[in-house]
């Protein structure tokens, strides 16, 4: 029996996937009810930019033609938000496509102005699911604010110093930033990586994109072995505030309360990269002292993961700030290094700062290890489900 249409916003990307395999849901009705959610919602959130209805339209009619010819597609029917900076002409875009998404439209990302890190779009800032008066984070804002507000299931996002960590946080989802390099970027300091409500979903967006068998690990993370782990809450150099401390710690420790995770003794004091990363940025001369700092942190991290399997942080410093900006606080201080390292690290749904804002767990493993990010992902989402937000403007079916 199919089940009905306005039920499919709530289905996650895999099970719409294999619902429409199966040939129990109709790609076209997916999108059709994907296309009033947004109409109805996106009014007052303003998570997308645009909207190609008739395209979207016109693509799930051609894949309903596919899958009535037999073909099995993995992302089969899952509508998918695209970061309007990338649009549909990167490596990750092209292989989602290709396993089977129907993109809905472009999402919200900054004008550009210096540590602007929310979304703008020419109807007004992009707001947080969570609370209005407050940012979704950037730069991926809109893609971030879509999942949360289950407008999509999944969105793809670039992850430069913590453009899909951050904004992944702050709304309550999953966001993964995968290891430097395993597609082709314009900028080394670049990663993509799924904005996802689902750790499955999240390892099935990057098994199409990387053609690994992720989605394998989300599957009873806590069997096996516990992961060696080690907890920093400030890296060396970063000032976070308690607010963000405790949830994080807290779902730290329900990991290894859980069986997930062994506790590994080492100070990890890193050096401030942020002159490191603006030379990257910029690709100025990076000069003796950015070159000598950004060893530095490499050697630490090296010595790190020869006695650890995860690195767990806070995702951000402090918790989601308003329209009016950070000031001269900075968002990525605790994300930006593992872009200078390349390292794979993902931010999961870890609790709640007081004002009701999500806090993000952040967790960082060794390059091309992101079947640890997904289990130890995995486990935290079986150990303390997280909710969707109670936003008014959820309440339309």
């Amino acid at each position: 029996m199919t089940p009905p249409v306005t039920n499919s916003p709530t289905l996650n990307a895999v099970s719409i996937a294999e619902l429409v395999n199966r040939r129990e849901l109709c790609p076209t009705d997916v999108v059709e009810t994907a296309l009033r959610r947004i109409a109805t919602v996106d009014t007052e959130l303003r998570a997308f930019r645009e909207v190609w209805s008739d395209r979207a339209r016109r693509t799930a009619y051609e894949l309903k033609g596919v899958v009535d010819a037999g073909f099995h597609l993995p992302l089969a029917g899952v509508p998918l938000a695209v970061k309007a900076s990338e649009g549909l002409t990167s490596p990750q875009a092209r292989r989602l496509l290709e396993a089977g998404c129907i993109p809905i439209g472009t999402t919200s990302v900054p004008r550009g102005t210096s540590w602007q890190t929310w979304g703008h779009t020419d109807r007004g800032p992009t707001i947080n699911p969570w609370r209005a008066d407050r940012s979704p984070g950037g730069s991926s804002a809109g893609s971030a604010a879509a999942v949360a507000a289950g407008l999509v299931p999944l969105a793809t996002g670039n992850d430069g110093a913590g453009s899909v960590r951050i904004p992944a946080a702050w709304c309550g989802v999953v966001g993964i930033k995968t290891t430097n390099g395993c597609l082709p970027s314009v900028n080394t300091l670049n990663a993509p990586g799924p904005l996802a409500r689902t750790v499955a979903d999240a390892a099935a967006y990057l098994d199409a994109i990387l053609g690994t068998n992720l989605a394998a690990h989300t599957r009873d993370p806590l069997q096996g072995a516990p992961l060696r782990a080690v907890w920093s809450t400030a890296l060396g150099y970063a000032e976070v505030d308690p607010q963000v401390t405790a949830p994080a710690r807290d779902a730290a420790e329900q990991l290894a309360a859980g069986g997930l995770l062994q506790w590994v003794r080492h100070d990890l004091v890193l050096e401030d990269p942020t002159p490191a990363w603006q030379a990257r940025r910029t690709g100025s001369p990076t000069g003796h002292a950015a070159d000598e700092l950004h060893a530095a942190n490499a050697r630490r991290l090296a010595e790190l993961f020869a006695c650890a399997d995860v690195l767990l942080t806070p995702t951000t410093p402090y918790q989601a700030h308003d329209h009016v900006g950070p000031g001269s606080r900075i968002n990525v201080a605790l994300t930006w290094a593992f872009n200078l390292s390349g390292h794979p690290a993902a931010s999961v749904p870890a609790g709640f700062a007081p004002d009701g804002t999500p806090v993000g767990l952040q967790i960082v493993t060794r390059h091309h290890r992101e079947d640890l990010l997904v289990r130890a992902a995995a486990a935290l989402q079986n150990l303390k489900p997280w909710p969707s937000p109670p936003h008014a403007l959820l309440q339309i079916d």
